[in-house]
């Protein structure tokens, strides 16, 4: 942590848990950003692993398992597996139902599709499992890039190694609200234009190391990805000067906004539609179906992405390595104890419907300690 961080270091000095914690102080110099503080840290990484975890996340307990599995089964190639990241509290507001979505769309559609498709893997800044080993080889984080997760997915790519998807999930809290939701919005867009522009500094190089369909895949997750947003309004303005002033947008003496505005309205339907039937599928696949009229209000989310782009366009020039810090532990929700609520719900009807039945002891009674009753126990199973 930051050296002057007191409040971490208090929280962490007023735990209760007895799980080991080492607070390794990080020197006041350079950028105050997570990717320099995992630099500090790795040298004092002593296991065979390295994973990092975001302070809120929920990881499902057998995690570690599933992750150190997929290393046994892998070949020498593999460098880092990343778990499925699922958003927690959906109930919390608009923006967070739509987090969801987002989410369900990325970690357990599109990633996995990238994989499937052997193309370079943007991580996710969480869950990321690592062999340290090879962390240490490509050089860590960079410290100076506050998307670190996009910039090493693709960096583990141009040293020959690859990322893959777990079938483990992380649960994680999303900004409710729109001034932490912009806030966050706008260090990634930030990240990934800074990530484009230090992958590009070389373009034939990396077309040779990411390979041509790596390098329309990098094209198009990393750099279309802010360009989009950024261009987003000014298609927007075309379409409606289009609509306003009812010019024929085909026609020869079209003003070239109008035209433009043709374009935005072919281009706007094929991405909307495509983000949104990408966070149905993903919906779906998290039985979450029941949310998935949020993905009605994609285009005033894309509005709001654009907002984000072009604050992070004037940040990446007059503050490059600010890091606003999103703050969790605000969520008034969850499904996942909602789910396990209705779980413990449904096994105890299940336990006192087989008291009822004579299939199981009564606790207390004399007979419990028989062993004529201890054999009317029915057999383990995997849904008791």
């Amino acid at each position: 942590m930051e050296a002057d961080d007191k409040d971490t270091r208090a929280a962490i000095a007023a735990r209760q848990n007895r799980m080991p914690v080492t607070v390794i102080p990080v020197p006041a110099i350079g950028p105050r950003t997570k990717p320099k503080a995992l630099n500090v840290a790795l040298p004092f990484a002593r296991g065979t692993f390295t994973v990092v975890y975001d302070a809120e996340d929920r990881p499902e307990p057998d995690q570690l398992r599933c992750a150190l599995q997929a290393f046994r089964d892998a070949g020498d190639d593999l460098a880092c597996v990343q778990a499925r990241l699922c958003i927690d509290n959906t109930a919390d507001s608009l923006l967070a139902r739509y987090y969801t979505a987002e989410y369900a769309g990325q970690f357990d559609v599109f990633l996995p599709g990238l994989t499937a498709m052997q193309l370079p893997l943007p991580l996710g800044g969480s869950s990321n499992h690592f062999l340290t080993s090879t962390l240490r080889r490509i050089g860590g984080w960079d410290s100076y890039n506050v998307t670190e997760d996009a910039d090493l997915g693709m960096r583990l790519v141009r040293f020959g190694y690859r990322a893959d998807i777990i079938d483990s999930t992380t649960y994680e809290e999303a900004p409710a609200y729109a001034g932490p939701w912009l806030r966050q919005r706008t260090r990634w867009f930030k990240g990934w234009m800074q990530t484009w522009l230090v992958h590009m500094r070389e373009p034939g190089r990396l077309l040779s190391e990411l390979g041509p369909t790596g390098f329309l895949a990098f094209q198009l997750m990393v750099g279309g990805n802010a360009l989009a947003a950024l261009v987003h309004p000014l298609f927007m303005a075309g379409l409606v000067y289009s609509l306003a002033s009812g010019s024929e947008v085909w026609s020869g003496d079209s003003a070239p906004l109008a035209i433009l505005g043709a374009f935005y309205g072919i281009a706007a339907v094929i991405g909307y539609l495509s983000s949104a039937f990408l966070g149905l599928l993903g919906l779906m696949r998290r039985g979450l179906s029941s949310t998935a009229w949020v993905l009605l209000l994609t285009p005033a989310h894309w509005l709001m992405l654009s907002v984000a782009a072009w604050r992070a366009l004037y940040q990446l020039v007059f503050a490059p390595y600010a890091w606003e810090k999103t703050a969790h532990g605000l969520a008034r929700t969850s499904h996942r104890a909602a789910r396990i609520t209705r779980a413990l719900l449904n096994l105890e009807r299940e336990i006192d419907g087989m008291k009822k039945r004579g299939e199981l002891p009564v606790v207390g009674d004399a007979a419990t300690n028989t062993s004529a009753s201890r054999r009317r126990l029915p057999p383990a199973s995997a849904s008791g």
